[in-house]
Formats: C-alpha cells, sequence, structure tokens
C-alpha cells in the first residue's frame, strides 16, 4: 500500500521520541533527521523534505512544547499539522460553472490511466446527480475511442465522438450537443504521448483556446514517484493545470508525489484512484491523508465508502427487521454483499484508529467472503428464511452443493447464531440507534470472521 514505507519509518522515529520523558533540542532534530530521510527514501523532493524538517524542527523546540506535560506527542501533533499543510491544508473542489455546462480538460501521459479516470469522475458527478457527458478528443492512440465507449457504456455516461476527426473541433461540438441536451459536466479525454513533447502541448493550448475549459486536470501515475511532478511542472508551464488526480495510490508506491506536488506546482491534488475498479476514485483530503501517514486511521473516508456501498432500502428494511428480531440469512447476504462493494478489507482495516499502517501485518482472507456467500446461495430460499431448519441432513446437502465442508457450513451457522443473539439483546434499542447512524459499518462485517 502507498505510504507503507514512510509510515514505518515515521513510527521508528517517534517511537524514540516517546520513550524519553523529556526531550532536549538534540532529541528532536535527531527524530527530525529520521523524519527528513524517511521522506527522502518516500521519494519525496529533496527541498520539500529539507523545508518540511526545518518548519517541524522550528515548531518542535519552542518553548510550549519542550515544557508541555507530553513533548512527544506535541512533536507528532505538529508533524501532522505540517504534513496537512504540505498536502495543501484544504480540500480543493471540482469548479462548478455558473452556467452549465462545467468543462472539464482531462490531460495526461500515454498510459497514466487518463481515460479510465475520465469515466471514473463522471460515475463520481453522476452519483452526485449531474449529467456529464463524455468526449472523444483522443484521435491518435488505437482503439482510443472504443476504450472510452467501452467504460462510458459501464458507467452509464453517454460518449460524444466524431471519429477520427480534428479534436477542437470535436470538442467544440460536444459543448454545442451538451448544451441542447441539457448535460452539465462535459469530460474531455484529450490525446497523450509517451514524453512531453511540442505537439501534444500545441494541440491542448488549441482546445483550451476553443472551448475555455473551468477545469484542466492532469492525470498522473504516482507510481513514477518524482517523475510525476516533473509532469506536473511542464504541464502547468505549458497548460497552466487546475489540479491533479493521482492514480494508483493503492500500489506499491512510495507516496512520494502526493507529498511532493503540491508544493512543487502549487496546484492542489483534487482526486486519488485507489483501485482498478470505476468506482475507485476519491476526492484528496489532505487531512485524511497525513492521519493515514501517521497510522492515525481515517473514519471518515471509511464512513463514506460505507455510504456509496450500502443500499438505503435495504438499510431501512434492516432497521425494521432488526427491530422485530427477524434478521435471517438473506440479510446477512445483503450484508456481505455490501461490505464487499466498499472495497479491500485491507484498505479498511487501515482506516481504523489503533490499526493504520498494522493492518498490513493482518493475514486477511479476502475470499472468505466469497466462500460464505457461496454457502448461503446453496441453500432454498425456506432455509435462508427459516434457519432453524437446517438439520444435519441439509447441512451435508448445502456442503455439497458449493464445494464446502460440513464444518465450514456449521462455523457460518454458529456465526449467524452469535449475531441473532446479539441483536436479541439489543432488540428494539437497535432500530433507534441504527437510525441514527444510518451509514454504520454493515451489521454482518466482524473482522474475527476473517482471520482479524
Amino acid at each position: 500500500m502507498a505510504f507503507e514505507g514512510l509510515s514505518d519509518r515515521l513510527e521508528a522515529a517517534f517511537k524514540n521520541l516517546r520513550s524519553k520523558g523529556s526531550l532536549t533540542e538534540a532529541d528532536v532534530r535527531s527524530a527530525m533527521r529520521e523524519v527528513r530521510m524517511a521522506l527522502l527514501e518516500a521519494d519525496v523532493n529533496y527541498k520539500v523534505a529539507k523545508d518540511f524538517t526545518n518548519t517541524v524542527t522550528e515548531k518542535a523546540i519552542g518553548e510550549k512544547v519542550m515544557e508541555s506535560l507530553t513533548p512527544s506527542q506535541m512533536v507528532i501533533k505538529i508533524v501532522r499539522e505540517e504534513l496537512v499543510a504540505l498536502m495543501g491544508g484544504i480540500n480543493a473542489r471540482l469548479a462548478y460553472a455558473n452556467h452549465p455546462p462545467t468543462i472539464v480538460l482531462m490531460c495526461g501521459l500515454q498510459g497514466s490511466g487518463k481515460t479510465t479516470h475520465c469515466a471514473k469522475l463522471a460515475l463520481k458527478l453522476k452519483n452526485e446527480n449531474h449529467r456529464p457527458l463524455l468526449v472523444a478528443c483522443d484521435v491518435y492512440r488505437p482503439a482510443a475511442i472504443k476504450q472510452l465507449q467501452v467504460v462510458g457504456e459501464q458507467v452509464g455516461v453517454p460518449v460524444f465522438e466524431m471519429g477520427q476527426g480534428d479534436p477542437v473541433k470535436i470538442a467544440s461540438a460536444a459543448i454545442a450537443e451538451a448544451k441542447e441536451r441539457g448535460y452539465d459536466y462535459v469530460i474531455l479525454d484529450t490525446a497523450g504521448r509517451l514524453h512531453v513533447d511540442e505537439a501534444l502541448m500545441q494541440e491542448l493550448k488549441s482546445i483550451k483556446a476553443e472551448v475555455k475549459p473551468h477545469e484542466i486536470l492532469l492525470v498522473v501515475d504516482a507510481m513514477t514517484g518524482q517523475d510525476a511532478v516533473n509532469v506536473a511542472t511542464a504541464f502547468d508551464g505549458a497548460l497552466g493545470i487546475d489540479g491533479l488526480i493521482l492514480t494508483k495510490l493503492d500500489g506499491d508506491t512510495r507516496g512520494g508525489a502526493a507529498l511532493s506536488a503540491r508544493a512543487v506546482t502549487g496546484k492542489p491534488i483534487k482526486f486519488i484512484g485507489t483501485g482498478e475498479k470505476l468506482e475507485n476514485l476519491e476526492l484528496f483530503h489532505p487531512d485524511r491523508m497525513a492521519s493515514r501517514i501517521l497510522g492515525m486511521g481515517d473514519v471518515l473516508s471509511l464512513i463514506e465508502r460505507a455510504e456509496m456501498a450500502i443500499d438505503e432500502k435495504k438499510a431501512q428494511e434492516l432497521e425494521r427487521k432488526l427491530a422485530q428480531n427477524k434478521f435471517d440469512l438473506n440479510d446477512l447476504l445483503d450484508q456481505f454483499e455490501q461490505i464487499r462493494k466498499m472495497g479491500s478489507l485491507q484498505e479498511m482495516l487501515a482506516m481504523i484508529p489503533g490499526i493504520g499502517k498494522k493492518a498490513a501485518e493482518i493475514d486477511v482472507d479476502e475470499r472468505k467472503f466469497d466462500r460464505m456467500k457461496a454457502i448461503i446461495l446453496s441453500m432454498t430460499e425456506k432455509e435462508r428464511a427459516n434457519p432453524d431448519i437446517i438439520n444435519p441432513s441439509r447441512k451435508r446437502r448445502i456442503a455439497a452443493g458449493c464445494g464446502q465442508s460440513v464444518e465450514e457450513v456449521n462455523q457460518l451457522m454458529s456465526q449467524f447464531r452469535q449475531m441473532q443473539k446479539m441483536f436479541r439483546q439489543f432488540g428494539g434499542k437497535k432500530g433507534k440507534r441504527h437510525r441514527k447512524q444510518r451509514y454504520q459499518l454493515p451489521a454482518g462485517f466482524d473482522p474475527s470472521q476473517f482471520g482479524m
């Protein structure tokens, strides 16, 4: 996962601070040397790393910190605040035109994931009740138009294309189409190159001059490290970008681009790609990212994932059933499906305070959900609705039907009974609490079931 190495190094530096009852200036400077090395190893720009540790050192050796009851915690607090400031401080939102449509020009090098992230952004806007239109302005790369049409169909967003024509005319015609049909966002998927060149920049400048986009977003691959910052600097100098989308922050990247990009280019990171699925695009929150880096978790992002995954009608139905103690195996199956929509269990664990970076050390069996779903799907409708009728002979049939062992069927039934018992203890109170906290983790989510 991104920042894993950085988190480990920072944890080691802070551990030395926590072991001391009081801190000296030498202790702080020694810890900041460790922090600087950690940042450099994470591929953070040298000047950024140097300025960051100098600022933290200056604040940390102040009288209030040195004489506080918990000086080490004060230093960590300062590091977190400076990390937030380094990454922009505030959440940078996507522009919205006073007179729609809002025109978003997406640019980037070939292979950065630009076309896919056009669709990801369109899906995010669609889920926020906007009407986006995707536009195929990449007329050079083989199958680029077809790729946009495929991902557009997957997210349910229309694609405007005019074949291998002039990208400037295509963009202009698309905006006219959007105005006529009431689309409030137009996302232009422009051409990329393997490297920054004059031909690429000239075409983008021509499109910019013709359609006057409200937002120019550069898609950069976080896996390229410092080169991502160099690319951002080049595009900004030639085109004047408004923000960045960093892709592959879920992969084995050292994360330096996320920490350097804002400081070097002065342009905010607006979105981050956190997975291969088209729904894996998140707003970039500097404060939440700082907490993740320091192993403090990220509850707000976890809640937002739950809000997106949980079906409102099913949540209300579950609320009613819990209040009446009628939770059955069909409900448990729904809970499994909603948890899977939230993404990797490892990612969710990393967002929980107290676990943070330790999530990488936990052996999570992601396939256990699938095996448990297979067991439930092997049952008849009557068995799912009335689990009490499942006797030994039925268990043998269920196990044979899903390719699992009778022991695994017994284990699922045991876990289901425990959940039923817990809900009975709460009784009607469960329903009242659920109304106040509609978007909590799904009821079926028990980490101990998955080897945690």
